[in-house]
């Protein structure tokens, strides 16, 4: 009785000894794991930390990927580390490498002959790799979406075999790196500092590093986008004050006259644009085109326009003449589908007449009184012509026809660009040449500035716009 109580006694003692050990090393691999998770907590913490960083030093893309793969290198003890990112050609392109990290593709044997050293092994090779996304461990990661983790690259058939033993992989981690559902690339490391395969431990340190980087890769693409708007905004500024400069600062004054411009630009910089040109004691030059497209590029034609128009308008050529010049000083300037419509007029008190000419341009506005019936009307004089800068000067001047047309005390000229009778409610139905006759002639004894601000009030209404599609000018020439 006492034997069997004995051996009883031992067999319950072993059995809870072997609960207790159980315990124990579940307790202390619980606690391995908890470390092993810390650690990658404070892995991954550090990289972030460091790609803020990097943002706030406002680093070029190819200084952030340095900093990827420095911190690749350095939080799994890899020998190297590169970042492949995703072309537009549906390529895999090395753009970071550290460390000797061994290329994706075999050498051909010219390169191998070429290189002398390994610094320009990797600057001829490492940083110039591209291959395609079907291709390779990398390729796989990108396609699959997934952390790829090679243990022993010596019997994985998908490692390329390199003869140089330096460049042989014996353990590797590919990560895609994505960006919500896009992926930008794929991080890689190789071959561990001390020698043992990579661990699934690794494997989750550079899937968390490739995560972060994507944010930090699209937070810096959104940055250098913003910066370099910002940029382009000073440039246009700058652009849009050189642009109004070259417009009249100040317009002519002349006994027996009332003249007002008004400028409205549709973007930063446009493409209209107008001129008062005095010509002697009782002759007054305008002027106001337009330049096909907006932007830049209609600014640049702009300026080349004004500056020859100004210059051949001052030598008090005929309307006819002026235009003729300006053609043939601009066709050869301008290319492309890009043209100039231009109406130019001479006002000459003295006869009391308006001698003009249009290349392509809208036909002005002429409010002038019938003083036998004590009524005014609106007209839009009519004339031939094609835009500046379409056809060699024959051709232009061919179709090109000059004008005139009486001016008497209380009448009203305006010069404008399409921009004015084009614009549009909410409908679609344009303001409309009639709209802008009726307008001009219910406010025919206001001064010429009233007139205008007047028109484009009525314009404002209509539209129920405070920015416009098109640029509008008008010119408005009262004679008092």
């Amino acid at each position: 009785m006492s034997l069997l109580f004995t051996f009883t006694l031992l067999l319950v003692g072993c059995l809870f000894g072997w609960l207790y050990f159980r315990e124990v090393k579940r307790s202390s691999e619980y606690l391995e794991r908890a470390q092993l998770a810390q650690q990658e907590k404070l892995i991954v913490a550090d990289f972030m930390h460091d790609m803020v960083q990097a943002l706030g030093d406002e680093l070029s893309k190819e200084e952030l990927f340095q900093r990827i793969v420095h911190a690749a290198v350095v939080s799994t003890g890899a020998l190297s580390a590169c970042v492949f990112e995703r072309t537009e050609r549906d390529t895999l392109r090395s753009v970071a490498v550290e460390g000797l990290f061994p290329p994706h593709r075999p050498l051909p044997p010219h390169v191998r002959d070429k290189i002398a050293t390994r610094a320009k092994f990797i600057e001829s090779v490492l940083k110039t790799e591209e291959f395609p996304i079907a291709e390779g461990v990398a390729g796989e990661a990108y396609r699959s979406r997934r952390t790829i983790l090679i243990k022993d690259g010596r019997t994985d058939e998908r490692m390329v075999r390199h003869s140089d033993s330096a460049l042989r992989v014996t353990t590797a981690i590919c990560s895609p790196i994505l960006f919500r559902e896009e992926v930008l690339g794929v991080l890689a490391v190789c071959n561990s500092a001390d020698g043992a395969p990579f661990s699934e431990t690794d494997q989750s340190v550079v899937q968390s590093l490739a995560e972060q980087a994507g944010i930090a890769i699209r937070n810096n693409t959104f940055l250098t986008l913003m910066l370099e708007r910002k940029q382009i905004d000073i440039d246009l500024g700058l652009a849009r004050s050189i642009q109004l400069m070259l417009l009249p600062q100040e317009l002519p004054r002349m006994d027996g006259l009332e003249i007002d411009a008004q400028y409205v630009s549709s973007h930063t910089i446009g493409g209209d644009l107008y001129d008062v040109i005095p010509l002697g004691e009782h002759k007054l030059g305008v002027a106001v085109a337009d330049v096909s497209g907006k932007g830049i590029p209609a600014s640049i034609v702009m300026a080349i326009c004004r500056t020859n128009l100004h210059r051949v308008a001052q030598e008090g050529s005929s309307p006819f003449e002026v235009l003729r010049q300006l053609n043939r000083l601009v066709v050869d300037e301008i290319k492309g589908d890009t043209y100039i419509t231009v109406l130019y007029a001479v006002i000459d008190l003295e006869l009391g007449l308006i001698t003009y000419a249009r290349a392509g341009h809208e036909r002005p506005l002429l409010c002038a009184n019938d003083s036998s019936r004590g009524v005014s009307y609106a007209s839009f004089p009519d004339s031939d012509g094609f835009p500046v800068g379409m056809m060699p000067d024959e051709s232009f001047c061919e179709f090109l026809q000059e004008k005139t047309v009486p001016f008497n005390k209380g009448d009203i000229f305006v010069a404008f660009t399409d921009g004015v009778i084009e614009t549009s409610n909410s409908t679609g139905k344009e303001f409309s040449a009639s709209r802008l006759a009726d307008s001009v002639k219910a406010n025919r004894k206001a001064p010429a500035q009233e007139v205008s601000l007047r028109l484009l009030e009525s314009l404002r209404e209509f539209s129920g716009k405070r920015t416009y599609d098109d640029d509008l000018t008008m010119v408005t020439v009262k004679r008092i």
